[in-house]
Order: C-alpha cells, then sequence, then structure tokens
C-alpha cells in the first residue's frame, strides 16, 4: 500500500471543498486553491507533507494536461504554432540561462546547480492565468497561445531540468574521483 494514499484522499477531499467555496466566493479556482493551501501551511498543528515526484508527476500532472489538452482548440494551435514555441520553448530556456547566471553571479551557486534552479522556476503556470483570463473578454487568440504555452512550457522545463541534474550529478562523480576522468582506448585500458 502506498504509505501517502490517507494524504492524498484528505487532499482530494480538500480540493473538492475548495471548488465550491470558489464557486460560491465567485473566485478563480486555481487562486482560490493556492491561497487556502497559503493559510493551511501556517496552522500550527498541520504536519509537514511530503509527496514523492514521481507520485505527483503520475496522479497530479496527467490530468492537468489532460484537460488543458481536451478544452484547447487543436486548429488554433496549429495556427499559432509559431508564437507558442517562442514562448513555451525559447522564452523557457532564456529564463533558465538568466537564473542559472544570476544565482551563480549573486549567490555563488555552481552554474550547474543554477541550472536545475532555473529549469524548476522558468515555466510559468498555466492554470491561474488561464482562469483569469477567461473572465476577460481576451480575443481568442491570445488565448490559444496562453493554453498552447501552457502545455508545451511544462515539457520543455521538464527536459531541462532532467539535463541540469545530470549535469550535476556528473560532476559530482567527477570531483569524486578526484578530477581524473579516463577514456577508454582502443589498447583495451
Amino acid at each position: 500500500m502506498i504509505p501517502e494514499l490517507p494524504l492524498l484522499f484528505g487532499l482530494m477531499a480538500v480540493t473538492a471543498l475548495a471548488a465550491l467555496g470558489a464557486r460560491r466566493a465567485h473566485i478563480p479556482f486555481s487562486i482560490f486553491l493556492v491561497l487556502l493551501g497559503l493559510a493551511i501551511s501556517f496552522l500550527p498543528w498541520m504536519p509537514r507533507i511530503e509527496l514523492r515526484p514521481e507520485l505527483v508527476l503520475s496522479l497530479f500532472l496527467p490530468p492537468l494536461l489532460y484537460r488543458a489538452g481536451v478544452q484547447m482548440s487543436w486548429r488554433g494551435f496549429k495556427e499559432n504554432l509559431q508564437p507558442i514555441l517562442l514562448l513555451a520553448v525559447g522564452l523557457v530556456i532564456f529564463t533558465t540561462i538568466a537564473v542559472a547566471g544570476v544565482s551563480h553571479y549573486l549567490l555563488g551557486l555552481p552554474l550547474a546547480v543554477g541550472f536545475v534552479l532555473g529549469a524548476v522556476v522558468s515555466p510559468p503556470d498555466a492554470v491561474a492565468p488561464m482562469a483569469i483570463a477567461r473572465r476577460f473578454a481576451l480575443p481568442q487568440r491570445v488565448l490559444t497561445i496562453l493554453e498552447g504555452e501552457g502545455l508545451v512550457n511544462d515539457a520543455t522545463a521538464l527536459i531541462l531540468f532532467s539535463f541540469a541534474v545530470g549535469a550535476v550529478v556528473e560532476g559530482q562523480r567527477f570531483f569524486a574521483a578526484g578530477g581524473e576522468r579516463r577514456v577508454p582506448s582502443d589498447r583495451g585500458e
């Protein structure tokens, strides 16, 4: 049995109640959920909640991406592919590099660790802006670009994150071996 199962059911119950509360308060659901989570985190008797990353990636992310993918206009996605890719790939890469540089020069972090940090913070949230944007009379093209960027930017950030973590791990192995990396030759060394 998964030890986090009671916690997951509790979180789902809180999420369901938050949906009702958001509807009654006329607040976008994602914003209400963030505010509720913030309020709960300040309760002194609340235990520290830790979820395994693979559990979050396999349980929570797929329904969010599925919902966004089903609601999206794929014809509009194809028509606006260039701005979507510029935002979802170009801007995420640029933000990752900028965060890595700033964290290296201002905080003294190694560049590889800065790239990990940059990959974590670079993709903007797709759910909250869409909840707000739908309330205003924005052009459909803008909504389609925001939805498409929200679908693709997470994939870009996950790829950057895996490369950055790989660089950190390889760097630790390199220095743990005394900085000597031998390349095998054809002579059987």
